[in-house]
């Protein structure tokens, strides 16, 4: 999260404070709670309109980029002037590889530096489908935190140009118990969604809800991320399947054949306020202070999106 003046402000409270005030901050925001939890499925999955495209080729990482953040992830959020990303600048065979796992190869992702493998392709229009699972390590300042990682999309920008570590994207994050959540990467990338208020969560207390309250998310403002709608992820040890769909500037995130998301709008911001419509980029799959491995991933270009039915009623 982008720290701003408001963010800093709002640290100096005290914690019971600080609870309240974004507690009725996310209520002011997305209305009441809802009353009942919904339902959701997909209907008229659209057929490919071209040919299937593996990323992983099962016996390298051609076609993938390494970039890795800072020696140390704990300054990953407040670097000085004088912080230096590793970047490029080492062999990352101990952080990215092929690797032999449940009998087949996947890619590892080790974790302990954060940082990123990016697909070099420029993306569009497509439906994405990979499997991952979490691995056994986790590493500080992360280490007693739910497992993290994430697969970040529209990307586009500098190596690094998000803290040092990424580029400016939007997420589907992978994380223990919110697989699915959507996150705004960098201050210059928006989108908008639909949510409820849920007090059960920690800030900003926003989770998706097909047809909530519309609302704009920004980095750095209550409404930088917005909770999957259910937590779909299998029993740690087994293995996911995502489905991200994406058609210019639309999303929807799916786990496990459930969908949990739907982004609306993505957009860059230039420094005069111009929104400029965000409709293609590259794909990086984080290494964020968890182990985890990713196989099977392909995409195939589509021309329609899924619709999002709640409780088999049309929306």
């Amino acid at each position: 999260m982008i720290v701003t003046r408001a963010f800093l402000a709002l640290m100096l409270l005290p914690a019971a404070a600080l609870a309240q005030g974004s507690t009725e901050q996310a209520r002011a925001i997305a209305g009441e709670p809802a009353a009942t939890a919904q339902r959701l499925t997909l209907a008229e999955l659209p057929q490919p309109a071209g040919k299937k495209v593996l990323l992983f080729d099962g016996k390298s990482l051609s076609g993938w980029q390494a970039w890795l953040g800072y020696a140390d992830p704990s300054i990953t959020y407040n670097a000085g002037a004088g912080a230096v990303p590793i970047g490029t600048g080492r062999d990352t065979s101990g952080d990215f590889a092929v690797r032999q796992v449940d009998g087949r190869p996947a890619i590892w992702v080790r974790g302990e530096t954060w940082g990123s493998l990016v697909h070099q392709a420029d993306l569009r229009d497509y439906h994405l489908r990979l499997q991952f699972k979490w691995g056994e390590r986790t590493w500080a300042p992360r280490k007693t935190a739910p497992q993290n990682n994430g697969l970040l999309y529209h990307s586009h920008g500098a190596a690094g140009e998000v803290f040092g570590t990424w580029r400016p994207s939007v997420e589907f994050e992978i994380m223990k118990g919110s697989t699915g959540m959507i996150v705004m990467v960098g201050s210059k990338v928006r989108a908008r969604t639909e949510v409820a208020f849920d007090p059960s969560l920690i800030a900003p207390h926003l989770r998706y809800r097909a047809g909530g309250r519309a609302i704009d998310m920004v980095n750095g403002t209550p409404t930088w991320n917005v909770e999957a709608a259910r937590d779909a992820e299998r029993p740690t040890g087994e293995w996911n399947t995502l489905d991200l769909y994406v058609l210019g500037d639309r999303a929807i995130h799916v786990v496990n054949g459930v969908p949990v998301a739907e982004v609306r709008d993505m957009a860059t911001i230039a420094p005069d306020g111009t929104r400029t419509p965000l409709t293609h980029g590259r794909i990086q799959l984080q290494s964020e202070g968890a182990e985890t491995w990713f196989r099977d991933i392909s995409i195939e270009p589509i021309r329609t999106l899924p619709r999002i039915v709640v409780s088999g009623a049309q929306r």
